[in-house]
């Protein structure tokens, strides 16, 4: 498998990003990947990308094999993984078709694998930071540069899917302050972490998640919605990532690449 230090996976609506590349099908002792890791070049860069829920989107959000998806990127010697995806809003000032470059999660899922130690090695990951500061920084300065309307912190909440948020759930989350919400941030960033991989989310806005208080002509979100926006947005996402690639600096000084070393007991 061709190297590449810096990784991407797609979200809903974001399935390719090369027009030149080579698929390799990684095999992991974790079991297959979602989709085969695809090496092509953004400037002078080699990155590896793949499509979280598989080319043609065939795997919920619970079913997404995210150790194997992780490991991969790690066979293929990746250091950084640019996470995109597809979520709803929180709040009034989060608009659909914004950018937010999350600082913090909230784990609402149950059931998911979530990490590689599950003994005789036992460790405890540091989450307390959960993105990169680093890749956050550079990714706030390119939305700057291109003018992008965006949001530089924000709390991401994920739950297991695949159905959405009742009203009531998602005015609780909303009461919390909370401005994001996801399906697949967990454990694919805890478990880059585990890998000493950095990782960064960027969240677009296709949606006000189950509608908007005080605003009844604001409709709950569906699946058709989510992927109309996305696709209408993927040029801006392709064009967001290019910055962020060319501006990322060669070494890491983030101490993501330490994360594990007092881990374990």
């Amino acid at each position: 498998m061709n190297k590449a230090k810096i990784g991407i996976f797609g979200g809903s609506g974001f399935y390719s990003l090369f027009t030149e590349k080579k698929d390799f099908e990684a095999g992991t002792k974790y079991g297959k990947p979602s989709a085969a890791v695809s090496i092509g070049k953004i400037g002078a860069k080699d990155v590896a990308f793949m499509p979280r829920h598989g080319a043609k989107h065939v795997l919920p959000p619970y079913r997404v094999p995210y150790k194997a998806n992780i490991a991969a990127f790690k066979e293929a010697c990746v250091e950084r993984i640019i996470g995109p995806c597809a979520a709803g809003s929180l709040q009034p000032d989060v608009k659909p078709g914004d950018f937010v470059i999350c600082d913090q999660l909230i784990d609402r899922t149950w059931g998911r694998d979530d990490t590689y130690f599950h003994g005789p090695e036992v460790a405890h990951a540091s989450f307390a930071e959960p993105y990169c500061p680093e890749m956050r920084k550079v990714a706030i300065e390119a939305c700057q540069k291109l003018g992008i309307s965006y949001h530089p912190k924000g709390t991401v909440v994920v739950i297991n899917g695949p159905r959405f948020s009742t009203k009531a759930e998602s005015r609780w989350y909303s009461s919390q302050g909370w401005e994001v919400i996801n399906m697949t941030q967990y454990p694919e960033s805890i478990l880059a972490r585990e890998m000493e991989m950095c990782y960064l989310n960027i969240s677009l806005i296709t949606d006000y998640d189950a509608g908007l208080e005080g605003h009844p002509e604001v409709k709950p979100v569906t699946a058709a919605e989510v992927s109309k926006i996305f696709a209408s947005n993927n040029e801006r996402v392709k064009k967001l990532i290019a910055e962020i690639v060319k501006n990322m600096p060669e070494k890491r000084h983030c101490g993501c690449g330490e994360a594990m070393k007092y881990a374990r007991i």
